[in-house]
C-alpha cells in the first residue's frame, strides 16, 4: 500500500475515534431527540461530530457535515476542497439496536468525491479508496499496519442472480419499478436490505450488484461510498440523467440515485 497523505491518515483516526465513542454510548441506557426535520439525533451522533471535527482541524479544510454548522453557499462555492461528514450514518438503526451504522467521511475536490472512509463500529472494519488512494478493508487494529490491509479489487460482471440492496428504513414503493427493469436485462434479483452506508462493504466487494436510493438523502450520506466505489469502477448516477452525483451544490439534498457496477444496465 502507498503512504497515506497527512490528511487521509487525520480521516481514519478520526473515524476509528468515532467509532470508539458511539461504541461506549451505544452500550448505554442513551435517550433520543429529534431534530427540527423529524429525524432523531443521539449524544453519539454529537459526540462523533465534534470528534471528528477536532481530528480534522489540523488539515485546515472546510468540514460540511450533518451536525455541524453550515456554511452558506457563498461561502462554500470557492472552495476547492471540503470534509463532507456523517458521524453517525444510520442512527435510526444504532437506536434500534441493529448494529446497520457506520462513521463516513468523505473529501470533496472541485465538487467531486476525491477520497472516503467508511467504518463500522460494530464490526471494527474499514473501508477506504479514492482517486489518489488505493481502496482497501482493514481492521481497526490493522489500522497503523498497512502491510495487513487487504486491497479492494475492481469489481466487474455481475453476480448470478444479480443482488441489489436497499436500505432498511427508507424504502420507496417506486423502487419495484427501477428492479423490473433490472429483471428484464438479467433474470430474477436476488434482494437484501442494510442500514446506512455499511452496503457498501458489499458493493465494493463485489457481493451486491445494485444499490437504487429513490428517497430524500444528503451529501453526507453518500460521499464517502461514492469516492470508495469510483476507486473500485463503480458508479454513482442520477437515475434521471445517469450523469455522476456531485457534492457541495446549492442545495445539500442529493437527487435519486443508483449505484452500481458500471456496465450494469436498469
Amino acid at each position: 500500500m502507498n503512504k497515506l497523505e497527512f490528511k487521509y491518515h487525520c480521516a481514519i483516526a478520526a473515524a476509528i475515534k468515532a467509532s470508539e465513542a458511539i461504541m461506549e454510548i451505544y452500550a448505554t441506557d442513551f435517550s433520543t431527540n429529534l431534530k427540527g426535520d423529524g429525524s432523531p439525533v443521539t449524544i453519539a451522533d454529537l459526540t462523533s461530530s465534534d470528534i471528528i471535527a477536532q481530528y480534522l482541524a489540523p488539515t485546515s479544510i472546510p468540514i460540511t457535515g450533518e451536525e455541524s454548522t453550515k456554511k452558506p453557499y457563498a461561502i462554500r462555492k470557492n472552495w476547492k476542497e471540503s470534509w463532507c461528514v456523517d458521524p453517525l450514518d444510520g442512527t435510526k438503526e444504532f437506536v434500534r439496536k441493529n448494529g446497520e451504522f457506520v462513521v463516513s467521511i468523505a473529501l470533496i475536490r472541485n465538487q467531486q468525491p476525491h477520497f472516503g472512509v467508511i467504518a463500522s463500529p460494530v464490526s471494527k472494519r474499514i473501508i477506504i479508496g479514492g482517486a489518489d488512494v488505493t481502496p482497501a478493508i482493514f481492521t481497526f487494529e490493522q489500522f497503523e499496519n498497512p502491510t495487513l490491509w487487504k486491497e479492494l479489487l475492481p469489481v466487474s460482471g455481475v453476480n448470478d442472480p444479480v443482488v441489489v440492496i436497499s436500505s432498511r428504513s427508507h424504502y420507496a414503493g417506486n423502487l419495484r419499478s427501477l428492479i423490473d427493469k433490472v429483471e428484464r436485462n438479467y433474470g430474477q434479483v436476488a434482494s437484501a436490505k442494510m442500514g446506512s452506508a455499511l452496503k457498501f462493504f458489499d458493493l465494493v466487494q463485489g457481493k451486491a450488484d445494485v444499490y437504487p436510493r429513490l428517497a430524500p438523502t444528503m451529501e453526507w450520506d453518500i460521499a464517502a461510498g461514492h469516492a470508495i466505489y469510483k476507486a473500485v469502477g463503480g458508479e454513482v448516477v442520477n437515475v434521471e440523467t445517469n450523469k455522476p452525483l456531485v457534492y457541495n451544490k446549492e442545495s445539500l439534498f442529493n437527487p435519486f440515485f443508483v449505484a452500481l457496477k458500471k456496465g450494469v444496465r436498469f
